[in-house]
């Protein structure tokens, strides 16, 4: 034994190249080197294609056949169809009818022809410390209220530069009716103003006029103060929404575009926007104060149009709006709650159930949207994961559709850190996916139900807004509702003059911390 080991330890060994040249010739370790990622990017494109697939050799063999057709058997075809005038006829005018009804019943493309987002004046920025200073001074907070909302502004995601109304920033708070208009018609009025300069839109010209503010509801409405200020036509269609959450601005969009498909050749403006200055809670109740921390000032205006002439300057196009309202049960309906507390202080209660409320709501919106949006290959694998779930394991995972295979762009909207994180983790998206409302809620905070609207001017900002590609707009609101808007881009859009990221798109993305060190003290 020690001589065989002996004899094998002197034998001559291959130089060191040789032998890695030797390993290079073996046949890899598929199972290590396959990517699954492109088996299945490869997967989908061939149930994509399949139907094309199936129609080229259909094709072929007509074609092939049609050559062999001898002339004498296309003369006779032709004498046969001279005395058959009548049946001719009647078949074009078949043809001709129902080709008039299919276009005068189909749906009518709605065109979102731009929109602006407000951007408030840098003296109503607020910084960490200032507002921390601010809720100490006035006197209102005891210190376990103080800290809750330090800890809430640690982990919030907000920067130093969001807004928050000018009544905020005195000593004492001046919150008042007077305020809250002010607020609202700068914020109105400002996007507004851009839109109609960037559009070349006369005001004259808009028929529908949606407006959605959820806790601010004067008489007269918010829409009677737009038509006001504007003088919009006697007849136009005015509607105001008001409770409705942070979801509401999907919702504008929903109830603009089906009165688009009534009314032909208008123009349909939907203003989306929320006010503060009367909602600022003052208590001591821990579920009212994280609203404080998150919503900041912001609004936009969105025009839309059902006018064929107006395609070729829209930036999208409007594919599906899917709603999901889990009113119906008790807890959905209380996790966003506008009520007194003990001391008879108004605010908007945040049940610590939101988040899994917000989830189930998302799955019931997703697949309802699932069927419209995803390609054939993820609804074959969604149903076929189904099915072996309900047949032979019940612990079979359920099979999570790749969105990313319908959509280029996601704007989740900024509702806070939490919310983003968890689309981020249970929809499998990339940094990248979220980017813009991470940026958004960095920013500008959280302007309920307009921001979808910063992301989206975010994307384009950045430049990365290519024509067919489809944007998700998902929004979560009171009530409880999940919604969701898709669009289609109709060139390679950018920024419109007077975008609200047009100074500062360059330093973003920024990195999120944790922690905030002037806090700390």
């Amino acid at each position: 034994m020690q001589g065989s080991a002996t004899e094998q330890k002197d034998l001559p060994r291959w130089p060191p190249a040789v032998e890695a040249r030797g390993q290079s010739r073996r046949l890899p370790d598929f199972l290590q080197s396959v990517n699954l990622k492109y088996v299945k990017l490869g997967y989908h494109y061939l149930i994509t294609h399949l139907l094309t697939l199936l129609v080229i050799p259909f094709m072929v063999v007509i074609l092939v056949e049609a050559c062999r057709t001898d002339p004498n058997d296309l003369w006779q075809l032709w004498i046969h169809l001279q005395f058959n005038l009548v049946s001719i006829l009647v078949c074009s005018a078949v043809l001709v009818f129902g080709t008039t009804v299919y276009i005068m019943t189909r749906p009518r493309t709605v065109y979102l022809v731009d929109y602006a987002c407000y951007r408030p004046p840098n003296h109503l920025q607020v910084r960490y410390t200032q507002f921390m200073e601010h809720s100490r001074l006035c006197g209102n907070f005891n210190e376990s209220a103080l800290e809750f909302q330090r800890k809430i502004l640690e982990r919030s995601g907000l920067g130093e530069e969001t807004y928050v109304p000018d009544a905020m920033h005195y000593l004492p708070p001046r919150p008042s009716m007077a305020a809250a208009r002010d607020e609202a018609e700068q914020v109105m009025f400002g996007s507004l103003d851009k839109l109609f300069r960037n559009t070349g839109v006369k005001p004259k010209d808009v028929g529908i006029l949606v407006v959605n503010c959820s806790l601010f509801n004067p008489t007269p409405s918010l829409s009677a103060m737009i038509v006001n200020r504007y003088k919009l036509r006697g007849n136009i269609l005015s509607f105001n929404l008001g409770g409705m959450g942070c979801s509401a601005g999907v919702i504008a969009v929903d109830l603009a575009r089906d009165l688009l498909q009534v009314h032909r050749n208008t123009y349909a403006v939907v203003v989306s926007t929320e006010n503060i200055t009367q909602n600022w809670y003052f208590g001591n109740r821990k579920s009212m104060l994280i609203p404080n921390c998150l919503f900041r000032v912001g609004g936009a205006a969105i025009l839309l149009s059902n006018r064929s002439a107006d395609r070729r300057r829209a930036k999208y196009r409007l594919i599906h709006v899917v709603r999901t309202h889990r009113g119906a049960d008790d807890k959905a309906f209380r996790c966003v709650y506008q009520e007194q507390d003990d001391d008879g202080k108004v605010g908007v209660s945040l049940s610590k159930d939101l988040m899994a409320i917000a989830g189930g709501a998302l799955k019931t919106n997703i697949t309802t949207l699932g069927p419209l949006v995803l390609p054939i290959s993820e609804q074959l694998l969604f149903f076929a994961a189904l099915v072996a779930k309900k047949l032979f394991n019940s612990k079979v995972k359920p099979y999570i559709p790749d969105f990313k295979l319908a959509f280029e762009h996601f704007c989740i909207h900024a509702g806070g850190r939490a919310v983003i994180d968890e689309l981020e983790k249970n929809l499998q998206l990339q940094p990248i996916h979220v980017e813009a409302s991470r940026m958004t809620l960095h920013r500008f905070g959280n302007t309920s139900s307009s921001s979808i609207w910063y992301e989206l001017a975010y994307i384009e900002a950045k430049g990365r807004m290519r024509r067919g590609n489809r944007v998700w707009q998902i929004a979560f609101g009171s009530g409880f509702k999940c919604n969701s808007a898709v669009w289609q881009a109709l060139r390679n859009v950018k920024q419109s003059p007077g975008g609200p990221w047009e100074d500062c798109i360059d330093r973003y993305p920024v990195q999120i911390i944790d922690w905030i060190p002037a806090l700390q003290h």
